[in-house]
């Protein structure tokens, strides 16, 4: 199955590269590859891992404080948010 981005998600996921990166060089790009990694997982087994809430499961990034929050689309993933794990839990609901 594939996946995508919602674009607030992709937003976010290349903010969060951008910021590892001014930390460390090359640590933006560690942090992008586990989250593609993550999505890869996803996609292979989308039913794998658990509701957070309606339709909406969560995967947790390794390595980083982050998790992968998406809904199964009838043809797709639809990767809601790349989202810290210290953020207010309800900013990606109106991203339906």
């Amino acid at each position: 199955m594939k996946f995508a981005f919602h674009l607030e998600a992709e937003a976010e996921y290349l903010e969060a590269i951008s910021y590892y990166e001014d930390c460390e060089p090359g640590l933006g790009e560690e942090f992008a590859l586990e989250v593609y990694s993550t999505a890869q997982n996803i996609a292979a087994y989308p039913n794998a891992w658990p509701i957070l809430e309606g339709d909406i499961r969560r995967c947790f990034v390794h390595r980083f404080p982050y998790g992968v929050l998406y809904s199964i689309e009838p043809d797709s993933i639809l990767i809601l948010a790349v989202m810290h794990l210290h953020r207010h839990p309800d900013t990606w609901k109106d991203r339906r």
